[in-house]
């Protein structure tokens, strides 16, 4: 079929569709790469999922609509993506991976050609962060051999009520699927970068990205706190090379403590950052408190890499694009 047929089809059939869920990408065949042309039907630019459904035809030569869903868009703009980077009804041909049940279109990516022959990739080279001797700087999770966090933590000294909680787990309870932000430490181990800035002598800010407010730690051990809040009222001092973060004053927050572990007003958090790896590795000792939920206080790890510097992504979360990974059933109900 030649695309002017493939454009008077689509022309006729290309309607508002409504986002579809979340599948895994083990569904992709990696050996069977095809190569397609059609009519983007809809881009998606939204937390946490980019995503692109194309009109085109399947190999009887019958026009459906292919779904294409890449990385969150602070990972797309890295390789040069952005909200525009593709309109609807415009024409594109790209090439990935097959769906392994061939009566489903979806398609992994390995490169998009516009009609002018401009190529947009997923595997762009990226420029190199050097190294820093102090904390400023953007950053990004490093799991280092720990499991991603997506179940709340086994063995902690989990109060009766907490262990309550604990045993009925489930990601639906998730505040990001309301496109809610967790107080911290949680707010430290969510995988979007971090941005550590030192606007003058007496504060530093740690801005994590797609995160609707920044926290502020002053250096001024003395300094008023707000209004009690899921961040806390942050102080700071440095004890030699190593800076230490004490937070009081929180409300009660969903997963303010960790994946699936609430906390309430009576957290107390302290965290030790200390540089690593010549400045390009971050590591935090976190040690949390609060009786409602912890029998006694927890501590634990978290590591960053250093990343090279770019403005941080500001997209508003999408309540549509937060619920597709339940919608695709990424982890069965219990």
């Amino acid at each position: 079929m030649d695309l002017k047929k493939i454009l008077i089809i689509c022309s006729v059939i290309l309607l508002p569709v409504s986002l579809s869920a979340h599948h895994s990408h083990s569904n992709l065949d990696r050996n069977n790469i095809q190569r397609h042309t059609g009519v983007v039907s809809q881009y998606g630019w939204a937390m946490p999922h980019v995503f692109l459904k194309v009109m085109s035809p399947n190999p009887e030569g019958e026009v459906v609509e292919y779904t294409i869903e890449m990385n969150h868009p602070p990972g797309m703009r890295q390789l040069g993506w952005n909200k525009d980077t593709f309109k609807l009804g415009e024409v594109i041909t790209w090439e990935g991976s097959s769906d392994k049940d061939p009566s489903r279109y979806y398609s992994g990516l390995s490169w998009v050609e516009k009609t002018d022959g401009r190529r947009v990739g997923i595997n762009q080279k990226q420029s190199v962060a050097q190294p820093s001797n102090d904390f400023t700087g953007l950053w990004k999770r490093d799991l280092r051999g720990i499991r991603p966090h997506y179940e709340p933590p086994k063995g902690w000294p989990y109060t009766p009520f907490a262990q309550e909680m604990v045993a009925d787990f489930n990601e639906r309870q998730n505040p990001q699927v309301e496109c809610r932000d967790p107080g911290p430490p949680k707010y430290m181990l969510l995988p979007y970068p971090i941005q550590i800035s030192r606007p003058d002598n007496q504060t530093i800010v740690i801005t994590g990205e797609l995160r609707a407010e920044p926290r502020i730690v002053y250096l001024d051990r003395n300094h008023p706190p707000a209004k009690p809040s899921a961040l806390g009222h942050s102080v700071g001092w440095f004890d030699g090379a190593d800076l230490i973060v004490e937070t009081t004053n929180f409300v009660a927050d969903r997963w303010g403590i960790h994946t699936g572990v609430d906390s309430s007003d009576r957290k107390n958090l302290v965290e030790r950052f200390s540089l690593s790896q010549d400045g390009m590795a971050l590591d935090i000792m976190i040690s949390v408190s609060d009786s409602i939920y912890l029998e006694e206080t927890v501590v634990f790890e978290h590591h960053l890499t250093k990343m090279a510097d770019r403005t941080l992504s500001n997209v508003p979360c999408s309540l549509e694009s937060a619920r597709l990974y339940l919608e695709g059933g990424y982890r069965k109900e219990r």
